[in-house]
């Protein structure tokens, strides 16, 4: 099974982790710079990967997060950083679903624990698979908010899934505004652009 993972290979944009040329920042992100600084990401967001993602944050099969993890730890083992956060669920959504995945999938690749109060969800919103592309940016406009002040450090932000980066791009405007020096993605799957329309 393990081998049937799209695991990503090739040259890939440092900040997006979309295909590029020579492993260079691709051309979207040097027109629109997102506000993270680089994203790492595991495997392509299809088949097996996409039904181990969904079982995860749709059907409650939370001993995949350790799984999930163990994939994308690999991919992260150069990088050192202050504090791991992970992408978080409104109280309203927490509510429903009984758990955020994301926070699950940090657990396991966090090296120290997992900052669950550094960076918290403002206000309830659409889901983002919902939503048409352009969409997606204004949903999450002012939807988080960060708690401390960051003064130079380096914060990690771990999701399951990376599509459009909107979300990613918010959490990541709202930690530098609190002073972080430097936000990185770590992301289990990646969408292509063909995906995100």
């Amino acid at each position: 099974c393990d081998a049937e993972l799209p695991r990503l290979a090739g040259p890939r944009c440092p900040r997006c982790a979309l295909d590029s040329p020579r492993g260079e920042v691709c051309r979207r992100c040097l027109s629109e710079p997102p506000h993270y600084d680089a994203t790492v990401a595991a495997l392509a967001y299809e088949f097996p990967a996409d039904a181990l993602v969904h079982s995860l944050k749709f059907r409650g099969e939370l001993a995949l997060a350790e799984h999930l993890g163990a994939i994308l730890v690999p991919c992260i083992a150069d990088q050192d950083v202050d504090s791991v956060i992970a992408v978080p669920l409104s109280a309203d959504r927490l509510r429903s679903r009984g758990y955020n995945q994301a926070v699950e999938i940090a657990r396991h690749v966090a090296r120290r624990s997992v900052d669950l109060e550094l960076c918290v969800g403002e206000r309830d919103t659409p889901a983002q698979m919902d939503l048409p592309y352009a969409e997606r940016r204004r949903n999450v406009r002012g939807a988080f908010r960060c708690t401390r002040a960051l003064l130079g450090a380096s914060v990690a932000v771990v999701d399951d899934v990376m599509t459009t980066g909107a979300t990613l791009d918010e959490i990541a405007r709202v930690l530098k505004h609190a002073g972080a020096a430097r936000v990185v993605n770590w992301v289990v799957a990646r969408t292509f652009p063909s995906a995100d329309v």
